[in-house]
């Protein structure tokens, strides 16, 4: 898997299990490299006219395509990329294909999310190169949360609470390093107040208008405080999971199209991506490692109840972490409410 998501990165080609050899458009190493039969998102055929062969699967499921003619990288790029489509508003014709080898492509689509590139390649590419090569079943494997381990912690004063921890975690194979900051002084006597929070640079390091993200960072870590001042203790999960975990890229891609009308949701969906690609159960990981068997969480989105319950850890209170909009987010806080149920009023 390591191995697998360095050559997308990289622009090598993979082969996974019995599938054919895949080259990923965006970086192809190899620019003349030539096909005629793409791996595209069902929301990138829809967009060419194409029928999705399973609609209820999402935008994120993979459509088997063939051109007219060979392709080269430059010329498949436009077909990848749904930010060039008003420069490239001519593509085709494309015709869809049986694909055989349906859990390999997924396994494809979900490898080019966590390498954070667009989920397209050419398919049996010429010249084709030396692949990477590993099993569907290796994606699972590498992303289960026992993988998950504690590195380092040190005492680490801030602004906003001086009796402070930060504990690092990271799996061998996988580059992302989470943390867990924990304010007050740890006891199992007292559940703590727990907020997950996912990386958010635009957000949390620039204080973008364009989501809640750097105010919703900044509340938590005054609400642990306060819970500190008052006896208790707070732990704030920091995961890196950029761009509800399409990566810093695509997020940024996403606002663009965003700038074109559609919402973060739709955005996500037109780059052929999925909506909400997060890992939950890694945060319950977590705070196992931290032997934190219940919480007081404070969010709006019962995803992450479900998930942390699922996961074996207790939620005894949801705590509302709603902050004031401002004209830059208010769709995007609609959206959050409307599409994916948070609870904001």
């Amino acid at each position: 898997m390591a191995q697998a998501v360095d050559a997308l990165r990289h622009g090598w080609p993979l082969r996974i299990g019995d599938g054919l050899t895949l080259l990923p458009i965006e970086t192809a190493a190899e620019r003349a490299t030539q096909s005629a039969q793409m791996l595209v998102s069902a929301a990138r055929a829809e967009t060419l006219r194409l029928g999705n062969q399973r609609a209820a699967a999402g935008g994120h499921h993979p459509v088997f395509i063939r051109a007219a003619e060979a392709l080269d990288v430059r010329a498949a790029l436009p077909i990848a990329d749904p930010a060039l489509d008003t420069a490239n508003p001519l593509k085709g014709p494309f015709k869809a294909l049986d694909l055989p080898w349906l859990a390999e492509a997924e396994a494809a689509m979900e490898l080019a999310r966590i390498a954070g590139i667009l989920p397209a390649f050419l398919v049996d590419p010429d010249p084709a190169g030396e692949p990477v090569s590993l099993e569907p079943t290796d994606l699972a494997a590498w992303s289960a949360p026992i993988n998950l381990s504690v590195a380092t912690r040190a005492h680490l004063p801030i602004a906003r609470e001086e009796e402070a921890d930060i504990i690092a975690f990271r799996s061998a194979n996988d580059m992302r390093e989470h943390v867990a900051l924990v304010l007050g002084e740890q006891t199992s006597d007292r559940p703590p107040l727990v907020r997950l929070h996912s990386e958010c640079l635009t957000g949390d390091i620039f204080g973008s208008l364009k989501c809640d993200c750097g105010p919703q960072l900044d509340a938590a870590l005054a609400a642990m405080s306060a819970e500190a001042a008052a006896g208790g203790w707070g732990v704030l999960l920091y995961m890196r999971q950029e761009g509800r975990g399409i990566g810093l890229i695509n997020k940024l891609r996403a606002y663009r199209l965003q700038d074109e009308g559609v919402d973060t949701l739709e955005a996500n969906q037109r780059l052929g991506l999925p909506e909400e690609a997060r890992d939950f159960p890694l945060a319950a990981r977590m705070l196992d490692l931290l032997a934190v068997r219940e919480v007081r969480l404070m969010t709006n989105n019962l995803e992450k109840v479900t998930a942390l319950e699922n996961a074996g850890v207790k939620v005894i209170e949801r705590v509302p972490h709603q902050l004031p909009s401002n004209p830059h987010n208010t769709r995007y806080l609609a959206t959050k409410r409307d599409r994916a149920g948070h609870l904001l009023t």
